[in-house]
């Protein structure tokens, strides 16, 4: 690997100046001989590499819609030196030898830091615990997940925050009563919905959850993740449970942060997404949770998904968005360009934080000499007219396509090797 020197980049705290890059550490730029690569950065913010903690990869099982190869090179092009891979793949991340495949893809055709999530329960299916213990203990697991399904009974959940305590290991719930929002709820339930016909999905199905759990969590003295936080009553929930001192956090997708209902008027499926988009109370709700710290990170939920898998009637389509390429543009037009946000601030929201989550000690560092070169370089000022089709992941079910949004990854460095660079 040969040495770096980024010259003239701006710092999230607003100073300038050279980086120096050696054997995957920032050095010294003194330190580097006349034969290091040059990347000019002039006129560029220079931030720690992204980290998402909600990544769908789909491989092993369904490497039609994506593999470990295209949605990591979605994420550098995203701006991302590491993503968290969900467990609901084909077989299920639920052993500790399924969890150590994962990081071998990831390892042999990642373009990031690919960090498997284990099954809370065995084969999602929340009857029996799967191996927690084992998968922390050899394959390094430290995000515990049913993701796509909820974790519904409170006796395997209260079971799973207990077994999971003494590795300081988190459980990350996808909040969703299934008796009040089951498998055909596809729409929050408001006044569109009852004019489109579609399924309800109402937001009391998930803050309802989060509420049962946050108790159990300060019962265990548990670590508890909330995923994909959409609501208003979610973020009233988290705020309480945080002035308790209950180790919670939370984090929100960028398209909860962008779009809303109106959004599935057209019954397109690119919008089906679980849980669905909510109303403007609810997208206030959560950039206000955001801004503040009651939602602690931004997770992408990328879900790719094969065409044929969206082309169905609205209510039978596959629920799930791609998001890892253009998650920064998102949370930058909606927190940043809005005042609502700084750079450290999004720094913390989008690296450092989502990085403590998973414990994930060498991610989400500050750009410092010694610390591991991990970093994405972004041009404040972009802005491009997003094409779906031009997408490094194998899915289009892109929902900023034909949008305009800031287009601001110029470089990303993982490790430092340079994984993208426009």
């Amino acid at each position: 690997m040969s040495d770096l020197l980024i010259t003239g980049a701006r710092l999230a705290d607003g100073t300038t100046g050279d980086l120096g890059v050696r054997e995957g550490v920032f050095v010294d730029p003194a330190d580097l001989g006349g034969d290091a690569e040059r990347l000019d950065a002039e006129g560029l913010l220079a931030l720690p590499g992204l980290v998402d903690l909600h990544t769908h990869l789909r491989e092993p099982g369904r490497e039609d819609a994506e593999t470990v190869a295209t949605g990591t090179r979605a994420a550098a092009r995203g701006g991302y030196t590491a993503v968290f891979a969900m467990a609901n793949t084909d077989p299920v991340t639920d052993t500790a030898e399924s969890a150590a495949y994962v990081a071998h893809l990831g390892r042999r055709d990642g373009d990031c830091e690919v960090v498997p999530v284990g099954a809370v329960s065995r084969g999602l299916a929340g009857e029996e615990l799967a191996e927690l213990g084992l998968m922390a203990e050899h394959a390094g697991v430290t995000v515990f997940s049913d993701d796509g399904r909820c974790v519904h009974d409170p006796l395997l959940m209260r079971r799973a925050l207990t077994y999971l305590k003494p590795y300081d290991a988190v459980l990350a719930q996808h909040a969703q009563d299934p008796r009040l929002a089951g498998p055909g709820a596809c729409c929050h339930e408001s006044q569109i919905q009852g004019v489109l016909g579609l399924p309800g999905w109402p937001s009391v199905a998930e803050s309802a959850i989060i509420a049962r759990d946050v108790m159990l969590a300060e019962y265990c003295g548990a670590r508890y993740h909330a995923c994909h936080v959409s609501t208003a009553e979610s973020v009233d929930v988290l705020r309480w449970a945080k002035k308790r001192g209950v180790q919670v956090t939370a984090e929100v997708t960028p398209h909860h942060l962008l779009l809303q209902t109106e959004e599935v008027a057209g019954y397109d499926t690119t919008y089906k997404v679980n849980p669905p988009l909510r109303t403007r109370e609810h997208v206030d709700a959560v950039r206000e949770a955001l801004a503040d710290g009651t939602i602690d990170a931004v997770a992408t939920d990328h879900a790719p998904h094969a065409q044929q898998d969206k082309d169905h009637p609205f209510d039978v389509a596959l629920p799930g968005m791609i998001g890892l390429e253009q998650s920064l543009a998102v949370v930058m037009e909606v927190m940043v360009n809005s005042g609502r946000m700084d750079w450290p601030t999004l720094v913390k929201r989008m690296s450092a934080t989502p990085a403590e989550i998973g414990r994930l000690r060498h991610q989400g560092r500050p750009i410092a000499v010694g610390e591991p070169a991990n970093l994405v370089l972004v041009d404040p000022d972009a802005r491009a007219v997003v094409d779906a089709a031009a997408s490094a992941s194998k899915a289009r079910n892109n929902p900023y396509g034909g949008r305009e949004l800031p287009d601001p990854v110029v470089a990303t460095v993982w490790a430092g090797r340079r994984t993208y660079q426009r």
